[in-house]
Order: structure tokens, then sequence, then C-alpha cells
């Protein structure tokens, strides 16, 4: 099956996370493929610039569980940042799979710097989304994340992955934590 994969991560706060991914065959969708939890132990913390050291293991622990990777991955940060376009969790997860599967970067937030030239706008949201990407347009990732199902700013199979990841990290104590690879 030829899918792509909407992904997040959920912190507890506790050194322990759940990754969540959320497998779809179209675009315009709401139709859930698959859905891929895991529980993760031993989370790096965050350091502020460094984002990707604390989510890129939790990621790549979930990409390990498919065969075949996914067309195309989604993850709820950025690709790229700033107008130098600097390395976010994207880049770093599209480089760590070798440039094999393109990797779009939905934000809610706007990171400093970011050009004007990412915004997208959905449904009646007066508040725009930021779409990044690396291995595939710029944009193309933004006409595909547009044509996303949802009436809302957040598409509904990107907020299905966060819904996912945060319901399973409330049951995560009763699961075994999975350890990222180092």
């Amino acid at each position: 099956m030829d899918y792509s994969l909407a992904t997040d991560v959920h912190y507890d706060g506790d050194g322990r996370a759940v990754a969540a991914g959320i497998a779809f065959a179209d675009w315009t969708s709401d139709r859930i493929a698959r859905t891929e939890i895991v529980p993760i132990a031993d989370v790096a913390p965050y350091r502020p610039g460094h984002f990707y050291e604390r989510e890129l293991p939790c990621l790549l622990t979930l990409l390990e569980r498919l065969d075949p990777l996914p067309a195309t991955i989604l993850v709820d940060g950025y690709v790229t940042l700033g107008t130098d376009g600097r390395d976010g969790l994207g880049a770093h997860l599209h480089r760590a799979l070798d440039g094999r599967v393109p990797v779009i970067g939905i934000a809610k937030t706007r990171f400093a710097g970011t050009p004007a030239g990412t915004e997208i706008y959905r449904g009646r949201s007066t508040r725009p989304l930021y779409v990044t990407s690396r291995g595939i347009a710029l944009d193309e990732a933004k006409r595909l994340v547009r044509a996303m199902h949802g009436r809302n700013r957040l598409p509904t199979l990107v907020a299905a992955a966060d819904r996912a990841c945060r319901e399973a990290s409330q049951a995560a104590s009763l699961l075994p934590a999975m350890r990222p690879p180092r």
C-alpha cells in the first residue's frame, strides 16, 4: 500500500514519550488506514534550539515498525527554520532516512524569521499554519496540506495523530516502553 503518515510525539514529563503515526492513502479523505503507537522510555531532555535531538529518536523508533516506509511523512513542527533554512526536525528526519522519504512540516506557531511564503490558511481560520518541506517542492507540500480533509485550521488526520499520542500517553504506564536508538 502506498501511504503517507502524519506523526506526533507527546511527552509525559518523566522522561517518557509516546509517538503516534496515522497512515492514510488519500490526502483528501478522513479515512485512517493504520494507527501505530509506540511508548518510548529515556527521552532526551529538551534543549532550546535542539528540539530535534529529543523528537527525532522517537520518530525513528516509530518508523522502525513500518514496512514499507511511507511515501511522505508529516511532522508536527518545522523542516527548515528561519530565512536561512537551517535544519529543523523534518530536515534531520529526511537526512536520517537518507533522503528516501519526503518530509512535510506543519507548524502551528511562527518561528522567528519564518518566511511569509510558508503560510497557508485552512477552513475559516484566520491563523495560519506554517508549512516547510524537504524532498518535495514547498508549493506542492502546501497544496497537499490545504487539500487535506477537515474544516478546521489543523487537518483531520494531523489532529488524529496528536489525539492518538495524547490518549496513549495516558495509558502508557500500562505498556512497556521502547528505548530510542542512540
